[in-house]
């Protein structure tokens, strides 16, 4: 009696850990304009079914160029003001370093919202490994 009792009391508590616990996910941006497009798309639509979860958007390579200052996709509309929004609801973007210094950018050719990490491929990996960050790639 007192081992199913217990059983029942540990079952308990693992699920409701479960029906708590936030998603957390990392998309990894790093092929153009075009990816750029889908993967903000997939992010809203995450939130919208998914308003809690945590986003963190890591770009490199050509990955970058959406967060430029100015980029717009093949309809004309800016990407800020998508990211400003995705940003109001928590989504992180973070562009790599070592991608502006062999594209020879420079921080302020961005826009305000990003940050930055010294290696986009280092911090997917981090994310992933030791902070259980699924990984999607639009």
């Amino acid at each position: 009696m007192i081992k199913h009792r217990l059983l029942v009391a540990i079952a308990a508590t693992l699920f409701s850990c479960a029906a708590f616990a936030q998603d957390k996910v990392v998309y990894h941006f790093g092929e153009g304009l075009a990816q750029a497009t889908n993967g903000l798309r997939n992010i809203r639509n995450h939130l919208e079914v998914d308003p809690k979860a945590k986003i963190v958007v890591v770009a490199h390579a050509q990955g970058v160029d959406f967060l430029m200052t100015g980029a717009q996709d093949a309809n004309k509309n800016p990407y800020n003001v998508t990211v400003e929004d995705l940003k109001s609801q928590g989504v992180t973007f973070e562009v790599c370093k070592i991608t502006l210094r062999n594209r020879k950018l420079e921080e302020k050719q961005f826009i305000p919202e990003v940050t930055y990490t010294p290696s986009g491929v280092q911090r997917i990996t981090q994310l992933q490994s030791r902070e259980g960050y699924a990984y999607l790639k639009p």
